[in-house]
């Protein structure tokens, strides 16, 4: 992990962790009179020592500690108390909630995916991976506090690299690679339109629907199966969007329908 903060975390943030010493152990017999039944960890994102107590670890009685947590295990904690005079650092593992950990480890998630962008492309340009990083990063944080937010900016076209202040080569190689590995999936919406009519202008009546569907957004694409069935795929970068305008296509077949005509539409199921 590359990415590291200055000073210490504020009481109450959600922080990264490794478990670097679990007492009591034998081997650190006189550490143990001191920190009896505590859990040492390294706040991974900013190069600092923390301390756990059994108390903090779960709620309940603990008789072994070494059921929930073993030494190189990546834990979330809270910050609960910090004396920067003594350099301690008091974590809690059981006041974390479902919620916040898998947050903070999206976050880590994707700053990890930013760095690895960065190490392949310094390898691809011939560049010393953490020069490069370097000299990347003290130009994005002045804005940002991770890599990958000033990443989505990017993809979403609400941040510029060059005018960040990274020179005009680098900014468009990795924009370009940011481009790639960013963007999101889109969500892809599928199924079979049938329309059916005995009207004498049913043919007119079949392309004013099918032009009014295309009309709603430029997500949607419509080709000809035969026999008055058609396929319909909707392309969107989120499902909300993707359903409402497949609801909006919905609208515009029942409108089709009346005596002497038809329409019909099946989802296509995704796995």
């Amino acid at each position: 992990m590359l990415h590291k903060k200055k000073g210490y975390p504020e009481e109450e943030e959600i922080v990264f962790c490794k478990v670097t010493k679990i007492f009591p152990n034998s081997v650190f017999v006189e550490l143990t009179k001191i920190f009896p039944n505590s859990v040492f960890v390294e706040l991974l994102e900013y190069g600092e020592q923390g301390l756990v107590h059994i108390s903090e670890i779960a709620p309940g009685r603990i008789r072994n500690l070494r059921d929930y947590v073993s030494e190189g295990r990546q834990i979330v904690c809270k910050v609960l108390r910090i004396d920067q005079q003594k350099g301690h650092i008091d974590l809690s593992l059981r006041r974390v909630n479902s919620h916040q950990r898998a947050a903070k480890m999206e976050e880590i998630k994707q700053e990890a995916k930013a760095e690895t962008l960065i190490q392949q492309l310094a390898k691809r340009l011939q560049l010393p991976p953490e020069e490069f990083y370097r000299k990347i990063t003290e130009k994005v944080f002045k804005e940002y506090s991770h890599l990958y937010l000033c990443f989505k900016d990017v993809v979403d076209g609400s941040a510029d690299l060059e005018k960040l202040g990274l020179e005009n080569k680098i900014a468009v190689e990795l924009t370009n690679a940011i481009m790639d590995k960013f963007k999101p999936p889109k969500v892809i919406l599928k199924g079979e339109i049938t329309l059916q009519t005995y009207l004498s202008e049913g043919i007119e009546k079949i392309k004013a629907t099918l032009t009014n569907i295309e009309k709603i957004s430029n997500t949607i694409r419509i080709s000809y199966l035969g026999g008055g069935r058609f396929k319909l795929i909707i392309e969107d970068l989120d499902y909300k969007p993707a359903e409402q305008t497949l609801r909006k296509v919905q609208e515009i077949l029942d409108k089709f329908i009346d005596k002497l005509s038809t329409a019909a539409f099946e989802r296509e199921k995704t796995e």
